[in-house]
């Protein structure tokens, strides 16, 4: 019983014991108003516009919330699939019925991502974009060499030479205290070390928003977003 006893003892003092709270909110997003030119009906009942389509800013998905530069401590990663918090090295965007999935990939500078080719036609998955340039050419499968290491932080627009719709957003970032929100915009960062930080979310078609936050050391912090199309200059 003494020999149990010191075992525990020892564990006790060698067991992490880091003081860590939650984000969790919604996002949503909402469109221009009916005075301002987004009502329906009217000239978009013609012929001439009726094939037009428009956003639904209700159905908007895939918006990532993160917190902004370093975050000392923080030593786990999200899975954007269930929003809990791992830590993997590797990520994965599969070319399937000839889309990427997921649309929008958020992960920590340094991660390594690789690109499946699901299909039974060849792909190609380049970007130019500024954060990271790359070609892998065409292929089928998934071959080791068809993977691409994000090593430094931004947005990465991602799309195939081939297939027009085919388009997806890797973004890089600082730290791993990020999530995106599921169906309904509901999100959740857990394990974040105490402290101030500068809360962002973010979407690919519309202008991100933050805000200024406290994260206690045990409990959690409730931080709502609505984004839209405002406070942008106009010309």
């Amino acid at each position: 019983m003494k020999l149990l006893c010191f075992i525990v003892l020892i564990a006790g003092l060698f067991a992490p014991n880091t003081p860590a709270g939650s984000i969790h909110g919604v996002v949503k997003a909402e469109g221009k108003t009916a005075a301002a030119g987004g009502d329906s009906g009217g000239k978009y009942d013609s012929r001439k516009y009726k094939f037009v389509e428009r956003v639904d800013y209700s159905q908007l998905k895939n918006f990532v919330v993160y917190i902004e530069g370093p975050v000392t401590n923080a030593l786990t990663a999200t899975d954007p699939s269930t929003n809990t918090l791992v830590r993997v090295d590797t990520k994965r965007i599969k070319q399937e019925k000839a889309n990427f999935t997921p649309a929008v990939l958020p992960i920590v500078a340094g991660t390594t991502v690789e690109w499946p080719n699901n299909d039974d036609i060849f792909h190609n998955v380049f970007s130019m974009s500024d954060a990271k340039q790359f070609d892998l050419d065409l292929y089928k499968g998934n071959p080791p060499e068809k993977r691409v290491k994000f090593d430094r932080t931004g947005r990465v627009d991602v799309f195939c030479s081939i297939h027009a719709n085919m388009h997806c957003v890797v973004l890089v970032l600082e730290n791993p205290c990020f999530a995106v929100a599921d169906e309904t915009g509901h999100y959740t960062i857990s394990n974040v070390p105490p402290g101030t930080y500068n809360l962002k979310a973010w979407h690919e078609r519309l202008p991100g928003q933050s805000q200024e936050i406290i994260v206690p050391a045990e409990g959690e912090v409730t931080v709502n977003f609505t984004l839209g199309i405002k406070n942008l200059p106009r010309y």
